[in-house]
């Protein structure tokens, strides 16, 4: 496996540490202060006891450190050695090792070079900072995880792949959104592209189509920087069209890298959207013709020109595209084979057209960083109704599905839209049963059913939801537990009850199997003059 869990080991402080720092960043529940905050006395922030490299060379400490500290009183022992620090001052977090070159290699921090270093052990160990002797800081750990960084946070370390993000929730807005769904408004997700003249990054899964790949080859002549960044090794393999496709934006002089290879810091880069200029696209979909292109799949995106969220994504984005595990594609594909795969041709009726929605605010959220405790919150704080459309939900115990039946049984009527595509339907229909079951005997107001597609799109692909009918939920993101703690995915929550409108009028004629929905006081109406008609026809037929 490319990812490992986050592991929560016991530790020994003397001193506390703030949460937050540059490329490598601690859980979010670290500690409430400021990073910015000056301390009063150097801490130890975290500890690299385990690189990739063979003999492993390239270890660190990571100090935190006042403003203006004097080195030279301090040193770094595990008990058999200590390693006393260079006579100079430094402030903020330092890495100290004895291998600098290797370790700037690994770390965006300063990093202090020392003429020895403790030897940390990978099966567990103590490692204290001392002042002229006595000690100020401790860590104590078990056992570790290769070529992750232990992050103290709070009483325990957290353990993280090497260059793991741990972005916090970004929130914009009051502004406006442009709402699409597809397969109806396949020009939607592209139309930002189209008109970028500075910059376009692309983020996604896979990318196949060839609309796509003329919207960033013809941004990229009219001077934009265009940046792709892709996951290595999707589910069944990349395709021939695929490969053809990025040889293409490759050889147009555009930077194409996939994520992959044994440091890879996530298990799949799944996330699917795209910063052009001033704007950001945000969807559910790939960019292959069965998704953005409108041939397959129901699908939900957004648009939206909201500066902290389009710069929050510009963030994740370089992030992500600038470590090490980001290969170019170039590299990557010598010597690999592609597969055959499926052409999506199909053409759908355009119900719903891109509609401009004003927006209270939205928040970015990311995996694994943040998007599922905040989601499970979001969904805790339902009051009347909960709508969700999923390709299909993890198991019954996983955090986002219990959050759905907690809300049913306070009240909540919850509504789970779930795909019936032919790979999923039986797994789904098991799914459905069982939800539908546990309402019954609890008497909850939960119904879960699968989607029947009629001529409208293929399959669900959709992963969003509508909740009290002013806020709605819209991203990559699958909802069970290893897409919410190993995937790189990007969600959007969107304020306001005009974007939820939106989205609702899509699942109602959804959920309704094609057909619109009618209001509950208009159909009582209709159906009590249906009665009134069938009785006076019954009167005029027994009179004559």
């Amino acid at each position: 496996m490319r990812f490992r869990r986050l592991l929560v080991v016991s530790l020994v402080l003397c001193t506390t540490v703030t949460a937050g720092f540059a490329g490598q960043l601690p859980a979010a529940d670290a500690a409430p202060e400021s990073v910015d905050r000056p301390r009063d006395r150097p801490a130890i922030h975290a500890i690299y006891p385990d690189p990739v490299r063979g003999g492993d060379r390239g270890e660190f400490v990571v100090l935190a450190l006042p403003n203006g500290t004097a080195l030279g009183h301090y040193a770094v022992t595990d008990g058999d050695t200590t390693a006393a620090l260079p006579n100079r001052t430094a402030g903020g977090r330092v890495a100290v090792t004895d291998a600098p070159e290797s370790v700037r290699n690994l770390t965006d921090y300063p990093v202090v070079g020392l003429d020895s270093a403790p030897a940390l052990a990978n099966g567990g160990d103590s490692v204290r900072l001392k002042r002229n002797g006595s000690t100020v800081a401790r860590v104590r750990y078990s056992d570790t995880e290769e070529g992750e960084l232990g992050v103290i946070a709070g009483s325990t370390i957290r353990w993280h792949p090497l260059g793991a993000t741990d972005r916090p929730v970004v929130t914009g807005g009051p502004g406006e959104a442009r709402a699409f769904t597809l397969p109806d408004a396949p020009g939607a997700p592209l139309a930002p592209i189209r008109n970028a003249t500075s910059r376009v990054y692309l983020a996604g899964y896979t990318l196949s189509s060839a609309r796509v790949a003329d919207a960033l080859v013809a941004a990229q002549r009219r001077g934009a920087e265009v940046r792709v960044l892709l996951e290595g090794e999707p589910v069944g393999g990349r395709t021939r069209t695929e490969a053809t496709t990025l040889d293409r934006l490759r050889e147009a002089g555009i930077e194409v890298r996939v994520v992959a290879g044994p440091r890879a810091r996530y298990r799949y880069h799944h996330a699917k959207y795209a910063v052009a200029d001033d704007r950001a696209v945000v969807m559910t979909e790939n960019w292959k013709p069965a998704g953005t292109g409108g041939q397959s799949s129901r699908g939900w995106g957004v648009a939206t020109s909201q500066s902290r969220v389009v710069s929050g994504l510009t963030e994740t984005f370089r992030a992500d595209a600038g470590w090490r595990d980001a290969v170019a594609w170039g590299d990557f594909r010598e010597g690999r084979s592609f597969q055959r795969g499926e052409a999506a041709n199909t053409s759908y009726p355009s119900t719903f057209d891109a509609t401009t929605v004003p927006v209270k605010r939205t928040e970015l959220l990311v995996t694994p960083d943040n998007a599922q405790p905040a989601l499970v919150t979001e969904l805790d704080a339902a009051n009347d109704s909960i709508d969700v459309v999923q390709p299909t939900v993890g198991g019954w115990d996983e955090p986002l599905v219990r959050a759905l039946r907690r809300a049913a049984k306070r009240g909540v009527e919850v509504r789970l839209l779930l795909s019936s595509a032919w790979y999923a339907r039986e797994e789904n229909r098991g799914k459905v049963k069982r939800f539908n079951a546990w309402a019954d005997r609890t008497g909850s107001p939960l119904t879960a059913k699968l989607a029947d597609p009629g001529d409208r799109y293929g399959k669900i692909h959709a992963k969003g939801a509508i909740l009290d009918g002013d806020r709605v939920i819209v991203g990559s993101l699958n909802w069970n537990e290893q897409a919410a703690t190993t995937n790189r995915e990007v969600v959007l929550l969107l304020y306001g009850t005009a974007v939820a409108d939106y989205f609702g009028r899509v699942f109602e004629r959804d959920w309704n199997g094609g057909r619109p929905s009618v209001p509950l006081g208009i159909a009582v109406a209709v159906l009590g003059a249906l009665a009134v008609a069938a009785l006076a026809a019954r009167r005029v037929r027994f009179a004559s």
